[in-house]
């Protein structure tokens, strides 16, 4: 499957399908942090996904893996485009009058690689940490706080990089999630419209979650 062109396309589409899996429920499970109930939902699944072994022995280092094999393959993909694109001008040129999604797909990638990154940094790092390394004892209240802190602490810089990366997320995913259902015979009208719609809708979401605790958390202090 891998040597072959439309092996390579099925596995980043295979991939990415899971990755937006993924994000839709991240997405939803932090939305639940705007609840006005001082956190105490967001804590409540917050802490579920954090000490469920199922989740943080099974499905965390598939999620993982899905993300290492979708980069991956990704920056694979790219090596054999740009190569034809020196032998072949037809093939170069035909994509002239594609979006800048569909053109600077390694580039958007590269920037929510980078986030990831950030991300695994500044959230899930210290939750092994604190969980595998210091042995604290569990606190099933503590995530809406520490939520809070990290955007704080990160300052109105680190707000703006991740409003960057959430509106070129959005540009990858407009492109991206439609060509990875074309990849798997989906081909219709509506479901394309779909896929646009959630670009825009999830970025917006991540957008305002973190603005939200943001300026929330600025004028407590």
């Amino acid at each position: 499957m891998f040597n072959s062109s439309i092996g390579r396309k099925l596995i980043m589409a295979l991939s990415g399908v899971f990755l937006i899996v993924f994000l839709t429920q991240h997405l939803v499970i932090n939305l639940t942090s705007l609840i006005p109930d001082n956190g105490k939902v967001f804590n409540f699944i917050s802490h579920f996904m954090g000490n469920n072994p199922v989740v943080q022995f099974i499905l965390q280092p598939i999620l993982i893996l899905g993300v290492m094999i979708h980069f991956i393959m990704g920056m694979y993909l790219e090596v054999l485009n740009r190569r034809s694109r020196q032998t072949s001008y037809v093939v170069y040129s035909g994509k002239s009058g594609a979006s800048w999604a569909s053109r600077n797909m390694i580039i958007s990638g590269l920037v929510i690689l980078s986030f990831l990154i950030m991300h695994f940094y500044d959230f899930w790092v210290p939750e092994m940490v604190y969980k595998y390394v210091e042995f604290n004892p569990l606190d099933e209240n503590r995530y809406f706080h520490e939520l809070q802190e990290k955007f704080y602490k990160g300052g109105v810089v680190k707000l703006f990089l991740y409003c960057v990366s959430f509106v070129l997320l959005g540009l990858h995913l407009s492109h991206g999630f439609s060509s990875s259902l074309q990849s798997m015979g989906i081909t219709r009208g509506p479901i394309k419209i779909a896929t646009k719609f959630f670009a825009i809708i999830v970025p917006a979401g991540f957008i305002i979650i973190a603005s939200f605790h943001y300026f929330i958390t600025t004028i407590n202090h």
